[in-house]
Order: structure tokens, then C-alpha cells, then sequence
């Protein structure tokens, strides 16, 4: 029988997060700073706009991109927190999550051959997505001695003819760096200059501490060349939920959307109703989750320093990137034997590029009982296997 696997899917390897999460499922009293995932349930109020949806029988299609009433509130959202302005009808899609809109968006505008810029450590779907486009990751590396942000000038160097996207994440998964609006633009004037598409994942831009999100779309004469992704489930603690959306200009949206029709149909109607509730009412919530995050965030960066584990002060998302460069293991050995030595799991760098090895991710998406046991477990690890 010949291949039946396409060679795209092949050249992928399997995720570096999955083999830590599959040795914890075997493992009783482990402290797991491993998952990106909020340890806060979806915020009630939100639950029951569901519940009550479901109850008067709100069980049937949505409109393709997703109903109306979540994308008015949506545009209106947008426009609010960035002053950037959508057509709720024409240029706002609803998807399942944000990895849908992200493979949308790279199957919409991405050509066999096409280059796609990607800075690393990234997501780790981020280049997996690029070669299922059929396109090729032009990876660049962003340095801890630069907070973790890209610049201007390591993407002009990657650009060749064939480059046709940047496709970038901040508040940053893995690394907690968060783009300051003078780097951005500097971007987006190269982005001009070069006619690329930029493709800007903002799932985490409610997530900062200290700083404020510049929405990548909002720079000038960037709207027309952005597609900006962005979702629920970090926010608002509704990952099962499945709801993102993608916002771009019309003509790149009716692609997106036409993919959309073929391989999904439209994201969960239940989910849609809560997403809406989520908007009206639900910022109380986030403020308070945003709090305790930040609490946690001075608390494990604090930790990992005093033990011997370096690490750069996140300004986003819910991770820290501690450097491991001064013990004797590479990352993946370094999480591996954590796990089965202290039953702590972190995620090897590695898992989000080449960039990322001498570094773990430690989310601290958990209670502060479990940051400071985790902590406490690690003190003596990090110490045994210090050069």
C-alpha cells in the first residue's frame, strides 16, 4: 500500500506539551505549572447565560461568522479598549477558539512556497500551522536580553521576495513578554514597507500587569494589513467554552469565512450566548482574576530567582520563562526528571523552538498553595543539579 499520510502532517513533530501531560495523567500528588489553562471556573454569571439559552432551546446553527448580537458587542469591544473599529457584518468571524481563527487565517493568505516570519519561542502551534498552509517558517529568535521582544531589525533580515506574512503572539506563550508600542510600530512600518500580511495572536491582551496592551491593529495604517485573532478563553476562564474570533479587513475575511463554512459550519451556539453575556458583564471578573494573576506572577518570579533559577519578569499572560542554563540538563531533561524526581511539572523551552531551550515554562495559572509547594519542591532539585 503506498504512504497514506501526507508529508506535511509528517514533517510535524507531535507536541512537546502533550508527553509531560501524558506521564502526569499516570501520577498521583503532582503540582502541575504545565497547563496554560485559568484554574478559575468560567465566572457564574456567564455559566448561566448559557444554561439559560440551552433551557429555551437554543440549540440549532448560528449564522457562519457567528450571531450578530456577539459581533456588535464584539466591534463595540474593539473599538472601546483600542479604538479600532470593525463592520460587525463584514469583518468580524467567530470561530472554535483561536487556534481555528489562527489556521483560517494562514490557509486564507498563505501560497505553497509562501514564507511566514515567526518569532520564537512561540506557541507552539504557530509553525505546525505554517506547513500544514503549505507555506515555510522564517524563524527569528527573540532574546531574553531584549525582554523577550522581536525587532525590527531581525525581521528585515529574514524578508526575501517570498516572504508573504509576520505572524506574531503577544502577550507572549510562552515567555510572558508583552511588546512595547515603539517596537510594534517599528514592525508595522517594515510590515508597509515590504507589503506583509501580519497576523497578530492577542489571546492574552486583558492579561497584562503594569503596562498596557497596544492592539497590533490599531497603529497606523495597519488595519488593512492585520489579521487580528483573539478569544474568551484566558480572559474570561472559558477555555472549554471554544469561542474566539478573528477580525480583518473584508476582502481577507470572506476567505476566512469561506473556510470556515466548509470545515466547521459555525462555533457552538450555547457558547456564542455566553461569549455575549461575557462582554455586557463580565469585566468585573476579569479584574479580579487579573488580580490574583499578579499576586501569583510577583510571588513565582520571586521564588524562581532566590532559588537559583533566573528568570525575566513577565509582563502578560500567565507564565514564567526561568532560565535552567545553570544546571548540568538540557530542558527536556531538566522537566522530565523534575516531574519524576519532585512531581512538579513544567514545560520544557524547547516545546515553543529551538529558541527556547535552557528555559521551562511555569504557568502559574494555579493557587498560591500550589506555586509555593511547587516552589519549595524545585529549591532542592534546581540545587543538585546546579554545575
Amino acid at each position: 500500500m503506498k504512504e497514506v499520510m501526507a508529508q506535511r502532517v509528517r514533517r510535524v513533530p507531535s507536541s512537546g506539551i502533550r508527553k509531560f501531560f501524558d506521564i502526569i495523567a499516570t501520577m498521583d500528588d503532582v503540582i502541575s505549572l504545565g497547563i496554560g489553562e485559568p484554574d478559575f471556573t468560567t465566572p457564574q454569571h456567564i455559566c448561566q447565560a448559557g444554561i439559560r439559552s440551552l433551557e429555551r432551546g437554543e440549540t440549532s446553527y448560528t449564522s457562519n461568522s457567528g450571531m450578530l448580537e456577539l459581533r456588535e458587542e464584539l466591534a463595540s469591544h474593539l473599538a472601546n479598549l483600542y479604538g479600532v473599529h470593525y463592520d460587525p457584518v463584514q469583518e468580524l468571524l467567530i470561530t472554535v477558539g483561536v487556534s481555528e481563527a489562527l489556521h483560517l487565517a494562514l490557509l486564507s493568505v498563505v501560497e505553497p512556497g509562501d514564507e511566514v516570519i515567526v518569532p520564537e519561542p512561540c506557541f507552539v502551534s504557530y509553525k505546525p500551522g505554517v506547513i500544514f498552509a503549505g507555506g515555510t517558517p522564517a524563524v527569528v529568535e527573540a532574546k531574553v536580553a531584549n525582554g523577550f521582544q522581536i525587532t525590527a531589525a531581525q525581521i528585515e533580515a529574514v524578508i526575501t521576495p517570498k516572504t508573504k506574512a509576520i505572524l506574531i503572539g503577544y502577550p507572549n506563550n510562552p515567555t510572558g513578554a508583552v511588546m512595547s508600542r515603539e517596537r510594534l510600530t517599528e514592525i508595522a512600518s517594515l510590515a508597509e514597507k515590504h507589503d506583509i500580511v501580519v497576523l497578530s495572536d492577542e489571546i492574552y491582551d486583558r492579561l497584562v500587569y503594569g503596562v498596557k496592551h497596544v492592539c497590533f491593529s490599531s497603529l497606523p495604517n495597519m488595519r488593512e494589513r492585520t489579521i487580528l485573532l483573539g478569544g474568551f478563553s484566558k480572559s474570561y476562564a472559558m477555555t472549554g467554552w471554544r469561542i474566539g474570533y478573528a477580525a480583518a479587513p473584508a476582502e481577507i475575511l470572506a476567505g476566512m469565512r469561506k473556510l470556515h463554512q466548509y470545515i466547521i459550519m459555525c462555533a457552538p451556539t450555547t457558547a456564542q450566548v455566553a461569549a455575549i453575556e461575557a462582554l455586557r458583564s463580565g469585566e468585573e471578573a476579569v479584574q479580579e482574576m487579573l488580580h490574583q494573576y499578579d499576586q501569583r506572577r510577583r510571588v513565582i518570579v520571586h521564588g524562581l530567582n532566590d532559588i537559583g533559577m533566573p528568570c525575566f519578569e513577565p509582563q502578560g499572560a500567565f507564565y514564567a520563562f526561568p532560565s535552567i542554563q545553570n544546571t548540568s540538563l538540557s530542558s527536556e531533561e531538566f522537566s522530565e526528571k523534575l516531574l519524576l524526581e519532585q512531581k512538579v511539572a513544567v514545560v520544557p523551552g524547547n516545546a515553543f523552538g529551538e529558541g527556547g531551550e535552557g528555559f521551562v515554562r511555569c504557568a502559574y495559572a494555579t493557587s498560591l498553595v500550589n506555586i509555593e509547594e511547587g516552589l519549595g519542591r524545585m529549591e532542592g532539585f534546581a540545587r543538585q543539579y546546579a554545575r
